[in-house]
């Protein structure tokens, strides 16, 4: 069953909101259920997987490919575009929407967080949070152990490099890293050239442009 639009537009806000109310429990139970179907199947059921992954998330484009075991709060607000791969262990603290891409890459042990908690003890007590939607860009290359952060849009075709933790919004066509994750340069003429430290290309079909 999925979310009523007034959850999921409060879900998407920004604003505190209460996560023990009725609609909440009951959507999020059937949709662990789901979630332990996906995990559990044979890595030879590729026709299995797809149908429950495409009751699983909100939309699934072609050639998804998610490596089991995967962790997510819902599911139904995480978006797929087409080819896009992820590796073992990824956490979708998916209250509010992710939207990744086409042709995405994300590492092994990935945490996407839309969602914290506010400062105040009283409202913890009161069971409150916020969550804010992620944005992830077509071709984007998500290094593993990155944490991504409520409100975050990375750019199509940027790199994020390993156990970054992603705080702000990256640009388009950059390499970021560090805990926080800053911009450490743009991808450009070096890149076409060399594919990791001062590695270069020695194949003459890599130089050529897709």
């Amino acid at each position: 069953m999925a979310l009523s639009k007034r959850m999921r537009e409060l879900m998407n806000s920004g604003e505190v909101y209460a996560f023990d109310d009725p609609e909440l429990i009951r959507v999020q139970s059937e949709q662990m259920e789901l979630l332990f179907e996906f995990n559990n199947l044979r890595p030879s059921d590729s026709e299995q997987r797809g149908v429950v992954m495409r009751r699983l998330f909100a939309s699934v484009g072609e050639g998804v490919h998610v490596e089991t075991p995967c962790a997510a709060n819902w599911g139904c607000n995480t978006s797929w575009g087409d080819r896009s791969y992820a590796n073992f262990n990824l956490t979708l603290v998916d209250d509010a929407s992710v939207d990744i891409g086409a042709d995405v890459m994300i590492g092994p042990n990935v945490t996407i967080v839309t969602t914290g908690h506010p400062i105040r003890p009283d409202l913890r007590l009161r069971k409150t949070q916020f969550s804010a939607p992620v944005n992830i860009g077509d071709n984007v290359w998500i290094g593993s152990g990155v944490t991504i952060l409520p409100g975050v849009t990375i750019g199509k075709n940027s790199v994020i490099g390993a156990n970054s933790l992603v705080t702000d919004d990256v640009p388009a066509d950059s390499v970021a890293f560090g805990t926080p994750c800053r911009v450490q340069r743009h991808i450009g003429e070096r890149d076409e050239h060399t594919y990791w430290k001062d590695r270069e290309f020695h194949e003459p079909f890599l130089l050529r442009q897709v």
